[in-house]
């Protein structure tokens, strides 16, 4: 099993930049598929970006495509959310998970999940 552990989260104003962290601990991370979630003050929790194992396929929500990139470093066992062109909708926690496929992410049908960091932007 993967342990996650989210940073990065804080204030900033809409047009700004953030960059997510998600350390993971345990020898299995480069064998999982990763991805961000988010859950914005009384609504569902949804699915914001995913990549394969190997960094080679990445999948986005159509409300960020274009404006945030989701990376991996195997080697340093963590995952990245690279936020540009903020917006005051993108106010929300922001959570990593892992799951054995790539394809599942999406659905929700995860093996872990981290604890969420803080996004507010201002407007």
């Amino acid at each position: 099993q993967v342990q996650l552990v989210e940073s990065g989260g804080g204030l900033v104003q809409a047009g700004g930049s953030l960059r997510l962290s998600c350390a993971a601990s345990g020898r299995t991370f480069s064998t999982y598929a990763m991805g961000w979630f988010r859950q914005a003050p009384g609504k569902e929790r949804e699915f914001v970006a995913a990549i394969s194992w190997s960094g080679g396929t990445t999948k986005y929500a159509d409300s960020v495509k274009g404006r945030f990139t989701i990376s991996r470093d195997n080697t340093k066992k963590t995952l990245y959310l690279q936020m540009n062109s903020l917006l005051p909708e993108d106010t929300a926690v922001y959570y990593c998970a892992a799951a054995k496929l790539l394809a599942t992410i999406r659905g929700g049908d995860l093996d872990a999940w981290g604890q969420g960091t803080l996004v507010t932007v201002s407007s």
